[in-house]
């Protein structure tokens, strides 16, 4: 008996100071409400639509005009009257490494080598311009098939001037080769004189 009134007083007791503490809480509670700040004002402008911009090419009114054609002039040198006749002088040669043949122009007996193409060499500029006459010795071989091989220059007057245009031109030269027993045979160390001369105009 004596518990049970002792446990309804503690019970009394807690539920008391229960009630108490609440009632404390309310009157002394305090709520603070934070307002936000004002809030500001953002107006929304509409952009217009970007347009492209559009790039006008005027033409030129004034075109450039093109640069007046220059007729082109062939010049030729005047060299006057070039006498190209192939004439052959005998000379007086050293014979070295066995017998030295030379070349005549005139006629041929049957069998030996006869020129079928002559073709005459061109006169140098240069000489003709300053009227310089001469003459080109050279030596020569001809082939089985009457070409002109190994051609080399054994004396000219002046040096060096119209070595060149010799040789070129008997380079083309083409020959009937000599023959023995029906068979074509190669002539070695023949020789011709090329004249370059120029006939003066009246």
């Amino acid at each position: 008996m004596n518990r049970i009134v002792i446990i309804t007083g503690l019970s009394g007791s807690i539920t008391f100071g229960l009630f108490a503490f609440m009632a404390f809480l309310i009157s002394n509670d305090q709520v603070n409400l934070v307002l936000p700040p004002d809030s500001v004002p953002i107006d929304i402008v509409s952009l217009p639509d970007e347009s492209q911009a559009q790039v006008k090419v005027r033409p030129d009114l004034n075109p450039p005009s093109p640069p007046p054609s220059i007729p082109r002039t062939r010049v030729e040198p005047n060299v006057g009257e070039v006498n190209n006749d192939f004439n052959y002088s005998p000379l007086k040669l050293q014979q070295t490494g066995g017998p030295l043949s030379v070349l005549s122009l005139g006629n041929k007996a049957d069998g030996e080598a006869r020129p079928l193409v002559r073709v005459n060499p061109k006169y140098p500029i240069g000489a003709a311009r300053d009227g310089i006459e001469g003459w080109v010795v050279l030596a020569f071989d001809i082939n089985t098939i009457g070409e002109v091989v190994n051609i080399s220059i054994i004396g000219s007057q002046p040096k060096r001037v119209f070595d060149k245009a010799a040789k070129q031109a008997l380079k083309k030269w083409k020959y009937k080769a000599k023959s023995i027993d029906g068979k074509n045979i190669n002539q070695k160390k023949l020789t011709v004189q090329l004249d370059f001369t120029m006939a003066q105009s009246s």
